[in-house]
């Protein structure tokens, strides 16, 4: 299989790369680096990096702003950059995306624990995380020739515990390698509308 994965330079991303490889083509796709460079935020982008991949028969996304922040000081612009970026983005990654994959073929999307398990200062990831799910779910009953959605919901990676620890004190952090094994079993799996709670 031609593996697309967005983000594919981040941790999680890097891991999933990782476990493809030996048994697909990977591209890796980035706002900085990589094979291709793509920005969820722009459809112009997204569509460029599908016009520039060529046919391919799964897309991994890894990739997606939300801002951290006490809810007493959250606007309107701050909720947007997760709903532009990580809502949006992924949404939009479908949307375009749909119109170049080959039959048959399957789009993981990234929510995350905070979905269902709030934490201070989370209030955005936490409405991002839940619509991506939510959207998982539905568009999984309406794809056709047999491509399959599903999100990964991972929980805090250790990698990045020194980096985000402090919004998450009380929870088990989980070696990245374990949380890439869900984006596997997604991409490689059979099974669509599901959402995979990686590390919890």
């Amino acid at each position: 299989m031609k593996v697309i994965i967005i983000g594919g330079t981040g941790t999680i991303g890097a891991a999933v790369a990782g476990e493809l490889s030996s048994r697909h083509e990977v591209l890796i796709a980035s706002r900085t680096r990589g094979d291709i460079i793509c920005d969820i935020a722009s459809e112009e982008s997204i569509r460029h990096l599908f016009e520039k991949a060529g046919k391919f028969d799964a897309v991994v996304v890894t990739a997606g702003d939300v801002h951290f922040e006490n809810f007493s000081k959250m606007t309107d612009a701050k909720y947007r950059i997760g709903l532009n970026h990580k809502l949006m983005g992924q949404v939009n990654v479908v949307l375009i995306g749909r119109e170049y994959i080959q039959p048959n073929g399957s789009f993981t999307l990234t929510s995350g624990i905070l979905s269902h398990d709030p934490v201070r200062a989370g209030s955005s990831a936490s409405m991002v995380n839940g619509a991506v799910d939510s959207f998982v779910k539905a568009a999984a009953i309406e794809l056709t020739q047999g491509i399959r959605v599903n999100a990964v919901s991972p929980t805090l990676v250790a990698e990045s515990a020194a980096a985000f620890g402090s919004y998450f004190y009380g929870f088990e952090a989980i070696p990245v390698q374990q949380i890439a094994l869900s984006y596997v079993k997604s991409v490689e799996g059979l099974q669509t509308g599901q959402i995979y709670q990686a590390g919890y």
